[in-house]
């Protein structure tokens, strides 16, 4: 048996650095929404969280052992569904009156920075609630970063080992560097917020919704204000910050952090961000021809409709400007394809990132070079290094079990009592964290809310195993991890 001492402290930080982030919307409530009946919704639940953190602070404070990747595995899960669990009780003690599972849905596709939601009429929510929402994506977001960064390449999930440079080893090695690292990773995340927020609110926002919106901008989250999510503003201003904003946020961090660190960076040199723009470049201006020429849309709002949804649904933040339901079955079918595709690695993306084409179709030219030349040796390389055969290795096992898990969750589904293009999009979305699905139900302007309570706890696991890279998951129920 491992300690679990060191897990127990470092879940009980983030309960309570989430107890501290629940008196935000307290606030709020106390200085611009004194008719704001929630008040003691988020006090209650600022206190229990807090309540709930201490003991494990307590119980281990003083341990200073290093943690081992069994150990990390167990840490990375634990968290997670310790956060969303915690996460959810404003929801539940909140005026909204909402159930158990609603407020387990709403918490988890805030902190895996899904944003499907159950609720409707979000106009009319109060702002605290509504700012709660903006908080969990946002506080999701840069734990996808960290989580991506320094866990998941020592863990060898999915390939993620492909981005464990020298400089994070460093870091890694010594304390005081690992928490530069850290720090310089949230001043990243920070600016990146703020001048989002800035952009947006010269564009036309006001505070609250520039601040709301940044946060779920740049978490790649999606949630809104209202149900109409961009097209509220009807502004295209608005449009275009949120296109460039999301991209900006669809690119590794770690540039950001070099750029902090040293004042310089690669971005140019990454092979990775190329590819990602030049795809994004490509459906975008194909995208455009369409809405032009078949829909007879003028140049500059076609284009302006392409970039939004394309950088949109491949970064998986979900935003929505129009009904792309209405455009006909190649915009369907292009964007339920980019749902799984994803942005890059090391950003707050979701899906299956863009990194692991690239090694797939590495492997593809090989394998179709060792046809023609059967005794020939070839070499795969990513941004000039040689493909490790375990990374390779890693990559296929991912993309197959991230095939069937969305296959998996489909029939599941299905059975629950949904209708085929339900059933598949809403497991799609959920694993691949994007947030609409296709169809009236959950498509681009419905909601999960009248979904069946099974069909919404499917989901919930849905999207915390997508968000967790699937074999974090999964290695716990296999005997050989709980051997000693």
């Amino acid at each position: 048996m491992f300690d679990l001492r060191p897990i127990i402290f470092v879940i009980s930080v983030l309960l309570l650095a989430l107890s501290g982030m629940m008196l935000i919307p307290v606030v709020v409530v106390l200085a611009d929404s004194p008719a704001d009946g929630n008040l003691n919704a988020f006090l209650v639940s600022a206190t229990v969280t807090a309540a709930a953190a201490l003991p494990g602070l307590r119980l281990a404070r003083h341990v200073q052992s290093r943690l081992v990747p069994r150990q990390l595995y167990v840490l990375t899960v634990a968290s997670w569904c310790a956060v969303g669990v915690f996460s959810m009780l404003p929801f539940i003690l909140s005026d909204l009156n909402m159930s158990a599972v609603d407020s387990a849905f709403e918490a988890v596709s805030g902190i895996t920075t899904t944003g499907s939601t159950v609720l409707s009429g979000l106009s009319s929510l109060p702002n605290s609630i509504l700012l709660w929402r903006a908080l969990l994506q946002w506080l999701g977001g840069i734990g996808i970063i960290l989580m991506v960064v320094t866990i998941l390449p020592n863990l060898r999930v999915g390939g993620m080992r492909l981005f464990k440079s020298e400089a994070s080893d460093q870091f890694e090695q010594d304390t005081v560097r690992a928490r530069e690292f850290a720090r310089l990773i949230g001043a990243a995340y920070l600016i990146l917020s703020v001048l989002c927020t800035i952009a947006y609110s010269v564009a036309g926002m006001d505070w609250f919704n520039a601040i709301y919106h940044a946060m779920t901008t740049v978490s790649t989250g999606g949630y809104s204000t209202s149900d109409l999510s961009i097209r509220q503003f009807a502004n295209p201003h608005i449009v275009w910050v949120g296109s460039l904003f999301m991209f900006l946020s669809g690119l590794p961090f770690m540039h950001y952090v070099q750029i902090l660190h040293s004042g310089r960076t690669d971005l140019l040199k990454d092979q990775q961000v190329r590819v990602f723009t030049v795809f994004l470049a490509t459906a975008a201006l194909g995208m455009t021809v369409w809405l032009a020429v078949l829909y007879d849309m003028p140049l500059v709002t076609a284009l302006r409709m392409a970039v939004f949804h394309t950088i949109s649904i491949a970064t998986t933040t979900g935003y929505v400007s129009a009904d792309y339901n209405l455009w006909g079955g190649l915009a369907v079918g292009m964007f339920f394809f980019m749902t799984f595709v994803g942005a890059c690695a090391g950003s707050t993306a979701g899906g299956i990132k863009i990194f692991r084409f690239q090694i797939a179709w590495i492997m593809l030219r090989n394998q179709l070079r060792l046809m023609v030349h059967p005794r020939g040796v070839f070499q795969g390389q990513f941004g000039g290094r040689p493909i490790a055969a375990d990374v390779m290795s890693s990559v296929i096992a991912f993309s197959f079990v991230f095939a069937t898990t969305i296959a998996v969750l489909a029939v599941a589904l299905s059975l629950s009592g949904l209708d085929i293009l339900t059933s598949l999009s809403g497991a799609a979305t959920a694993v691949a964290n994007v947030g609409p699905g296709l169809g009236d139900t959950i498509g681009p302007v419905g909601h999960f809310g009248s979904l069946t309570t099974v069909a919404k706890w499917l989901l919930i696991i849905g999207m915390l195993m997508g968000r967790l890279e699937i074999l974090t998951v999964l290695v716990l129920f296999t005997s050989a991890f709980w051997r000693s």
